[in-house]
């Protein structure tokens, strides 16, 4: 008997497309970050790209401050196929260099973009080359009037700043949009999303900005995004973190794989340690994580410190190994394959039987 998943139904939306990858509807949470290198330095920028791919990434936003940036978009559109978000703000002329340059989507605040007619222009640009338009919401944009009416930048002042500018771009017949609304607090956060999931069927991506360095701005997203991805809402997410983007990407699908809801790569299950812990069981974990970052394959991988309970608590493990004193046992499935003696050649033994189980995966991948 399958379990039941204490998930709310996934928000029905509409569909809108970034380049090649649909985002709401029937498709799945969709994984993006975005680029940290200065756009104008193509190389950098496109290294930084394809590492961001090779984790997983599946849109990437960059960052046009002027018109060498957005003229740079031009070689880096040519040299990856991953669908490319530009952020603009403040300058309408920015937007339409970009999408002229082959970007797929924009990111602006239609609010402070200029005036009536730079919002006719971007609008008129995006319809004509099919471009989705992203309104950013930010808890440190939203208008003063706003933040009179509602004493601060709350979750209701975020959420009408976005439905004022749904309707700049509505009264434009324009209705190929993604929202977000990103706050520094969780709390807020979790609020605005809420309160606009119920107004409008746009797809919404979903994040808490600013979260902070990799280890509180991991758990600030996991606890923000897990709660609103386990009442069915978000489309796209971003985990925000201080330091090099690919590291957000792990931490993204982590977040989906713990809900079940995406898994991309191996997971690996290892125990916290304890008084019966008598192996360098930090070390091995680290050495098998270090071993599978970058592994795209599906599988599970448990690192356990006792051999009397490890088989058994990770018996549904795709393989693992659970060590004792200057010993270790190796498993598939719960199953032994064997002892290894020696704590010198706990580390050797087991990669080397992780490199087999890799192999086998790679060579029957729909076992």
């Amino acid at each position: 008997m399958q379990e039941t998943l204490p998930l709310s139904p996934r928000r029905r939306t509409r569909t809108v497309r970034v380049g090649a990858v649909g985002v709401g509807g029937d498709n799945p949470v969709r994984v993006q970050s975005m680029t940290n290198t200065d756009t104008r330095d193509v190389d950098a920028t496109l290294a930084q790209i394809q590492a961001l791919t090779a984790a997983g990434c599946e849109i990437v936003r960059l960052a046009v401050l002027d018109e060498a940036a957005a003229k740079a978009l031009a070689a880096i559109r040519a040299a990856t196929k991953v669908p490319l978000v530009a952020d603009i703000h403040f300058d309408h002329r920015l937007a339409v260099a970009a999408l002229e340059a082959g970007v797929d989507a924009l990111r602006i605040n239609p609010g402070n973009i200029g005036s009536e007619a730079a919002v006719d222009t971007v609008v008129a640009a995006a319809k004509a080359h099919g471009a989705p338009i992203r309104i950013g919401v930010n808890s440190g944009s939203v208008a003063k009037h706003l933040l009179k009416k509602y004493g601060g930048p709350t979750a209701q002042a975020m959420v009408e700043s976005a439905l004022e500018h749904i309707a700049l771009l509505n009264a434009r017949d324009f209705h190929d949009i993604k929202v977000s609304l990103k706050s520094s607090s969780v709390l807020r956060t979790i609020a605005a999303y809420r309160l606009l999931a119920d107004k409008v069927d746009y797809p919404l991506h979903i994040g808490v900005t600013e979260a902070g360095t990799p280890m509180r701005g991991a758990v600030k997203s996991a606890v923000g995004l897990g709660v609103l991805l386990a009442e069915g809402i978000g489309d796209t997410l971003r985990v925000s973190l201080t330091g090099d983007p690919v590291t957000e990407i792990g931490v993204a699908y982590e977040i989906l794989r713990s809900l079940e809801l995406r898994a991309r790569g191996p997971e690996i299950i290892s125990c916290p340690t304890c008084g019966r812990t008598e192996i360098d069981l930090v070390g091995l974990a680290e050495a098998v994580e270090e071993r599978l970052r970058g592994v795209p394959e599906i599988f599970t991988v448990a690192v356990m410190g006792c051999v009397v309970n490890g088989p058994g608590e990770a018996r549904e493990a795709d393989i693992g190994i659970a060590g004792g004193r200057d010993c270790g046992i190796i498993f598939r499935k719960g199953e032994i394959l064997g002892k290894v003696r020696g704590a010198d050649k706990l580390i050797p033994a087991f990669m080397d039987e992780l490199e087999r189980f890799i192999t086998e995966k790679k060579e029957s991948p729909c076992d």
